[in-house]
């Protein structure tokens, strides 16, 4: 079994900052890419940042130069420092991480519950 959850959601006044995180843990061999993912409402999925394992980096174009994603390969922990935040980067925030579990040790994908940011004045 294995579990992605997030916390660090709230909400915060435009130009504000906040910090996601999100803790894998279960029986995991090896966790690969994370990232993380955002919905407003009425809206897509929409793919916010990615960090493989090795620490390259991907951005969003709406969110570059604002918010840095990190991890922490010995926690199986993975961050989204948020700046400058804006009131159309209100959605709820998921996590998610391929992975190699224990059980199968086949790459398997998995998402997190979510978390709410709400940016407004």
């Amino acid at each position: 079994q294995v579990q992605l959850v997030e916390s660090g959601g709230g909400l915060v006044q435009p130009g504000g900052s906040l910090r996601l995180d999100c803790a894998a843990s279960g029986t995991i061999f090896k966790v690969n890419t994370m990232g993380w993912y955002r919905q407003a409402p009425g809206k897509q999925r929409e793919l916010v940042a990615t960090v493989a394992r090795g620490g390259r980096t991907n951005y969003a174009d709406s969110v570059k130069g604002r918010f840095t994603i990190s991890r922490d390969n010995a926690k199986n922990t993975l961050y989204l420092q948020m700046n400058s935040l804006k009131p159309e980067d209100t959605a709820v925030y998921f996590c998610n991480a391929d992975l190699l579990t224990l059980a199968t040790m086949l790459p398997e994908h998995y998402w997190g519950q979510g978390t709410q940011v709400t940016v407004s004045s």
